[in-house]
């Protein structure tokens, strides 16, 4: 999320940026709304209404960071390499605090720090970190590291101690009476698809119909890449696909990746059909994608007051359901993480779509005016919001 507010913006990279935004919601509407019990990846107990509900929302971390790297790559229009070099790590930082503290406070609504779960601030934060270092080499060069970083890294999964153990795979960090440290996003292979996001960057140097060529050229291989070693079933995923109940689910077997950490198939099978999407929109934004415009151009801003508009939503049906909102701030235990839900809490899924929706359309003229404000100021701060 590299703020290139003050270059001129590539629309297609903010609208596939909004989309993804607009999808995330869906995904926490239903880590708030949703059976926190219910697992939607399990396939032995979940619908496949729930399934492909999780599913669609799997494209959205990768794209942030692959974006992230984008952005960066784009900022040097107006930023020399050391200049963004050093803006990359007061950003990095800056994120890492703010998973620490306002975003944790934004999830749980309390400040006890009796549960805290490291989330995306915390691996962007750390991505930005070793980008800092890495913009200092050829685009290629850095293409190469994070290629390899995506390709290889599941390699380590049999180690799940040590420093690799944290690095790679999600980890306790801190495991004291009254105080736990859970790290979801662990930083590798998040490094590499920033990587791979700024050497990306260089395609907005070519004509339109070159990159949107190239875009497809690499988005149709990955989704290749992805089927046929899926179908071989023995590297890029340390959960291999079998047969099931039924031809549906065996097909949701096949597509049931690993996101923690994302495996070498899992980003195959999203980045391809993201570039898919960047292809389509490059240089033409449909007009019914206007509003997915305007919300990619304010992502940082619209992660932070998505969560607080859910989490204040499930305060407000607290208290009309239940005649409480006690629960929803009280600290979860990590696999109900992030409210502590009461029985009679789940929402069904049809309801769960509905909120989301209205969380959207809520969020939506917010993003306008945050969009039209830092257009209109020359602030440096903004550059960190």
């Amino acid at each position: 999320m590299v703020d290139t507010s003050r270059a001129p913006r590539i629309e297609s990279v903010d609208v596939l940026r909004g989309i993804i935004m607009i999808v995330m919601a869906l995904d926490h509407t239903r880590d708030y709304f949703g059976d926190a019990a219910a697992s939607p990846t399990n396939l032995a107990t979940a619908s496949a209404a729930l399934f492909a509900t999780r599913w669609v929302t799997n494209i959205c971390a990768p794209v942030f960071f692959l974006l992230t790297g984008t952005g960066a790559y784009l900022s040097l229009r107006r930023r020399t390499v050391s200049q963004l070099s050093r803006f990359l790590v007061t950003r990095g930082l800056w994120m890492i605090l703010l998973e620490l503290t306002v975003a944790r406070f934004l999830w749980q609504f309390n400040v006890d720090y009796h549960v805290t779960i490291l989330t995306v601030l915390w691996a962007f934060g750390w991505s930005m970190l070793v980008l800092a270092a890495l913009v200092h080499l050829p685009p290629r060069v850095v293409a190469a590291f994070g290629l390899a970083m995506i390709a290889l890294h599941n390699l380590l999964d049999p180690i799940r101690t040590g420093v690799i153990g944290v690095l790679h795979a999600p980890s306790m960090l801190v495991n004291a009476p009254g105080h736990v440290v859970f790290s979801a996003y662990p930083v590798i292979p998040w490094i590499g698809v920033t990587a791979v996001g700024f050497s990306l960057g260089t395609l907005f140097n070519r004509s339109v119909d070159a990159r949107r060529r190239l875009l497809r050229q690499i988005g149709w291989s990955s989704i290749a890449a992805f089927v046929v070693l899926r179908a071989i079933n023995v590297y890029g995923d340390p959960s291999k696909w079998s047969a099931q109940k039924t031809a549906l689910f065996t097909v949701l077997s096949f597509l049931n990746t690993t996101k923690y950490p994302p495996s070498l198939l899992f980003l195959l099978m999203t980045l391809g059909p993201a570039m898919l999407i960047l292809a389509a929109v490059d240089g033409r934004t449909p007009s019914v994608l206007r509003p997915a415009l305007i919300i990619g151009k304010v992502p940082f801003f619209y992660y932070l007051v998505h969560v607080l508009v859910i989490h204040t939503l499930a305060v407000i049906v607290s208290a009309a359901r239940f005649g409480t909102v006690a629960p929803m701030f009280a600290s979860p235990t990590l696999d109900k993480y992030p409210i502590t839900q009461v029985p009679g809490w789940p929402a069904p899924l049809p309801i769960v779509y509905l909120v989301w929706i209205t969380v959207v359309l809520i969020l939506y003229p917010m993003c306008r005016w945050y969009a039209a404000f830092r257009q209109r100021s020359s602030a440096w701060w903004l550059s960190y919001l």
